[in-house]
């Protein structure tokens, strides 16, 4: 991530499975499709000291990494040794193996040896290291740092999402988010593939490309899986409001049947509460009314379905619940700022 770099060569390889699950079933894998995840850069770090590592703005690596795309979130697990992370202003935070860092929205930031060390470089200087790792020009395996030996080693991963119109899991995670390696010594799904990704990181196979990123996705939602377990009532947002049972039950019923005809009185009814407790649990956690939450559930929904498919404009709209296809793109409008038709041709548009 910009400085002197000594190269080895990495792959991976990852055999995957579907489920079949209905939508509503699980309003987090909904939410994780809804947004589209694209694996966009993915890579190990090697260091010795004294070494630093810069990754520019989301708004500058985007067109770098995902031509085309809305917004890149970055994530590292230490898997070794530990280092800081600076980010703006705010203290440096240190890191310790096991931990999982992620700046979700797109602040420029700094990993290094040591709190208070600058690199020296510009930000062309490091937006072309990033322009050399995507174009595949550099290994997957980054040596880093000082001519002594190896006391860090980093998983770095860089993922496209969708941020527009709507991302409820960008909405509801700090600017900076570290997890802490787990106390407990139980099941820990991270650990899996960080063995897998560092027992094949030194070969190299057909189609690494390919599978280093695909392993990047699966590592960043068992991340969101983390610190979801880790939220509370307290804290409030979306991941918690998942958590609890009246506010869960009610996402589930949004998001199985988006196109449905919801008031506050069905969702009370269909979930077993009154209107006022509903109303009440659901802004304490997702800090919005249910009826505002779900116009923009429809138009994340139906911008997924104008840049993937081939339906019509009105079949869009019946999908999530317009009868009118008029209604339909005034709303869509209204929070994206351009028409249905617009969204998709600039979508779909190469870059």
């Amino acid at each position: 991530m910009g400085g002197n770099h000594d190269c080895a060569s990495g792959t991976l390889a990852v055999v995957s499975a579907a489920v079949a699950v209905r939508p509503g079933d699980d309003p987090l894998s909904d939410v994780l499709e809804a947004v589209r995840l694209t694996g966009a850069l993915f890579f190990v770090v090697e260091a010795a000291p004294p070494w630093i590592a810069e990754a520019p703005e989301s708004s500058a690596l985007a067109p770098v990494l995902l031509p085309g795309g809305q917004h890149v979130v970055s994530y590292h697990v230490i898997v070794e040794g530990s280092c800081w992370c600076r980010l703006g202003s705010a203290a440096p935070v240190r890191l310790a193996a096991g931990d999982v860092l992620v700046v979700p929205h797109g602040h420029a930031y700094a990993l290094s040896s040591a709190p208070d060390l600058s690199s020296g470089l510009t930000p062309d200087d490091v937006l072309g290291w990033f322009k050399q790792m995507a174009s595949g020009e550099l290994p997957a395996v980054m040596r880093e740092g000082g001519a002594g030996p190896v006391s860090l080693r980093i998983v770095c991963g860089f993922l496209g999402c969708d941020a527009r119109p709507f991302n409820p899991i960008l909405a509801t995670l700090p600017r900076l988010l570290h997890i802490e390696r787990p106390v407990a010594h139980g099941r820990d799904g991270l650990r899996p593939l960080i063995d897998l990704i560092i027992a094949e990181s030194h070969t190299r196979r057909a189609g690494s490309r390919s599978v280093l990123l695909r392993i990047g996705e699966l590592m960043f939602v068992e991340v969101v899986r983390r610190h979801l377990a880790t939220v509370t009532a307290d804290e409030g947002g979306w991941l918690a409001g998942l958590r609890d049972p009246l506010v869960g039950r009610v996402l589930a019923r949004m998001h199985r049947e988006p196109q449905r005809a919801w008031t506050i009185d069905g969702l009370a009814r269909a979930t077993g509460s009154s209107r006022t407790v509903l109303a009440e649990r659901f802004a304490h956690f997702v800090g919005e009314p249910p009826m505002h939450y779900l116009a923009r559930w429809r138009m994340q929904r139906a911008a997924g379905l104008l840049t993937s498919g081939t339906a019509k404009v009105s079949a869009v709209a019946r999908e999530v619940g317009y009868d009118s296809e008029a209604a339909f793109s005034r709303a869509f409008k209204k929070h994206t700022g351009v028409a249905p038709a617009t969204w998709r041709d600039e979508r779909r548009t190469p870059s």
